[in-house]
Formats: C-alpha cells, sequence, structure tokens
C-alpha cells in the first residue's frame, strides 16, 4: 500500500496557519542551505502523524513531526556536536539553552525534540550548522 502524504493544504489545517508557518519557515531555511534528502512518511510513533526528514550521506540533519494542532523538530547531537554547543551555548537564547539543558542524552547522542516558534528560527540555523555546514551557494 502506497503512503499517502499530506499535501501543503492539509498540513495547514492539521497545525493550523501560525505553526504551519513556522513549519515552512523551517523546511525553507533547510532547504535553502542545504541539498539534502527528504525522506516523509506517515508514522505512529508517540502519536505523531508525519514524519518529514532531511538526510544526507547516511546522516540526518534534522527531522519534523506533525499532528493535531503540534509540531516539533528533532535534532540530535552526537559527542563532538555536543561539545561544539556547550562551547558556544551561551549565544543562543535561553529556550534553546533550556531545551539542551534538559534533553536526554542516550547512547547515541543527545536527542533535542521541541516544539519550535518563528523566534527560535535563528538559534535552530545555528543549530543545523552544528550539524552539518550548508552546501548550497
Amino acid at each position: 500500500m502506497q503512503e499517502v502524504f499530506p499535501t501543503n493544504q492539509e498540513l495547514n489545517e492539521m497545525l493550523g496557519t501560525e505553526k504551519y508557518n513556522v513549519w515552512v519557515g523551517i523546511c525553507n531555511l533547510v532547504e535553502n542551505l542545504y541539498e539534502m534528502d527528504i525522506l516523509r512518511k506517515n508514522t505512529s510513533w508517540n502519536n505523531w502523524k508525519y514524519e518529514h526528514k532531511y538526510r544526507r550521506g547516511g546522516k540526518t540533519l534534522c527531522t519534523l513531526y506533525a499532528k493535531d494542532n503540534c509540531f516539533c523538530i528533532q535534532i540530535i547531537f552526537g559527542k563532538d556536536e555536543r561539545a561544539k554547543f556547550e562551547n558556544e551555548q551561551h549565544t543562543y537564547s535561553d529556550e534553546i539553552q533550556s531545551i539542551y539543558n534538559n534533553s536526554t542524552t542516550y547512547h547515541d547522542g543527545k536527542w533535542m525534540y521541541f516544539e519550535p516558534v518563528n523566534s527560535l528560527l535563528e538559534d535552530i540555523q545555528k543549530l543545523l550548522h552544528i550539524k552539518r555546514l550548508p552546501n548550497k551557494k
């Protein structure tokens, strides 16, 4: 059975306009800076309905998850990435610092998982730069 992904209009209706605009802002940010494969699937992980993953060369940059009136971004930092963030943590908003400090560290890295807002787009861009330097000109 072929998966059916939400259209932009359906995603807007699922998230609500304000959250949909943040979703689009993050997608535009990633797609303007990075050449990435986009892996989309319907999911039931943690009650999310839809997964939108940016990946290249076997490594995930970030993943967006959506469900009714809610979405989140997941960014996972490995050991070296955590050290880099911790060295420049003071340059991030209090909200991002709190998210980082309260995120769980597993054997494969620190899993930051949060619902973004427009005011965090600049910090999200800096977090993504830690994961991978932009590869689009």
